[in-house]
C-alpha cells in the first residue's frame, strides 16, 4: 500500500514538472517558391486573370486524422483563412488515414523534409512545425507568415477549367492557364505548373483527434506543363465521399540544381611513350659519359 502511494506520488510530481512542448519558430525551406492558387469546383466552368497582388498565400499542412494537436493548428489557419489572407492544402499522414497518399506524403518529405504532423509551409518558403506559437498565438504567427511577400512584382495569372464527359473515370475536364510574370524569376531556375485536386470536404467519424470532418484534403497533384501558358485534359480521382472535388492551379518556381564539372580523366599513356623515354634516358645517359671522359681528358 505504501509502495502504491508512493509511487503515485512520484508520478504526481513528475508530470508537475514537466515542461510544456517548447514553442518552434518557423524555419526557411529555401528550396523554391509555391504560389497561385485560382480554383473552381470541378463541376463548374470558371475563366479568372488575378494580379499577383491579390493571391493568397498558399498553404500546405501535413496532419493526420489521429494527430490531436493538429486540430489546433487547423483551427488557428481557419481563423486566418477567414480574414482572407491564405488558402489551405492538407497532406494527410498514411499512418492510419484513410486520406493519406503515398506518392503525395513522399513528395512532402523530399521537399520539406520529414517531421510528425502538424506542419505548415507557407508559399513553398516559410516551415512551421508542431502547434505551439512562438509569435504569441498561432493565429498571430500564422498571419505574419501569410502576408510575408514572395518579391513577384507586376504580374498576372490565368486560369480556366472546362468540365468534360469522359469514358470509365469519375470526371475529367480541361485547364487552361497563362503566366504573365517577370522572366528574372526563372534565371537559374525552373518553372513546374500543377493541377491540385482537393475535396472540399471528408467525413470519417474514426478519426481519432473528434473533428469528424476533415476539409481541404488534397488527392492527387497533377503536372500539366513547364510553359508559362499551355492547355491540358485532366482525369480527377474518385472523392472520398459526395462529388465535392475542387480544381487548383499551382506554379511552383525551383532553382535549378548547380552544375557538376566533371574533372578530366588522366589520360593513360600511349604504347610509344615507354619506348620514347627509354631512347630519351640512353641519350642523356651518353651525353653524361662522353662530358665526364672529356673531362678528364682536360686535366
Amino acid at each position: 500500500m505504501r509502495s502504491s502511494f508512493a509511487l503515485c506520488l512520484a508520478l504526481a510530481f513528475l508530470i508537475g514538472t514537466m515542461s510544456p512542448a517548447a514553442a518552434l519558430p518557423a524555419t526557411e525551406v529555401n528550396n523554391g517558391m509555391l504560389f497561385g492558387g485560382q480554383w473552381t469546383p470541378a463541376n463548374t466552368t470558371a475563366v479568372e486573370t488575378v494580379n499577383f497582388s491579390d493571391l493568397k498565400a498558399v498553404t500546405e499542412v501535413y496532419t493526420a486524422t489521429w494527430c490531436d494537436n493538429c486540430v489546433d493548428v487547423e483551427y488557428a489557419l481557419e481563423d486566418v483563412k477567414a480574414e482572407g489572407h491564405l488558402i489551405q492544402y492538407h497532406f494527410h499522414s498514411t499512418l492510419s488515414d484513410p486520406f493519406g497518399v503515398a506518392e503525395l506524403e513522399q513528395r512532402w518529405r523530399d521537399k520539406y523534409e520529414p517531421n510528425s504532423p502538424p506542419g505548415v509551409v507557407f508559399n513553398g518558403t516559410m516551415k512551421k512545425v508542431g502547434s505551439v506559437a512562438d509569435d504569441g498565438t498561432l493565429q498571430n504567427e500564422f498571419t505574419n507568415l501569410a502576408k510575408q511577400d514572395l518579391g513577384l512584382g507586376q504580374g498576372t495569372t490565368s486560369f480556366s477549367w472546362t468540365p468534360g464527359s469522359c469514358v470509365d473515370v469519375f470526371a475529367c475536364g480541361t485547364m487552361t492557364w497563362n503566366l504573365d510574370i517577370n522572366e528574372a524569376h526563372l534565371d537559374n531556375a525552373s518553372l513546374t505548373v500543377y493541377a491540385y485536386i482537393v475535396e472540399t470536404a471528408a467525413d470519417y467519424e474514426e478519426g481519432t483527434n473528434g473533428l469528424g470532418t476533415y476539409p481541404h484534403i488534397v488527392r492527387d497533384m497533377i503536372e500539366v506543363g513547364n510553359d508559362m501558358q499551355g492547355t491540358m485534359m485532366v482525369t480527377l480521382p474518385t472523392p472520398h465521399d459526395g462529388e465535392d472535388l475542387e480544381i487548383h492551379l499551382l506554379y511552383e518556381i525551383m532553382p535549378n540544381p548547380p552544375e557538376v564539372v566533371e574533372e578530366p580523366a588522366p589520360s593513360e599513356p600511349s604504347e610509344d611513350t615507354p619506348a620514347l623515354s627509354a631512347v630519351s634516358t640512353m641519350m642523356v645517359v651518353g651525353l653524361a659519359l662522353a662530358f665526364t671522359q672529356r673531362t678528364r681528358r682536360d686535366r
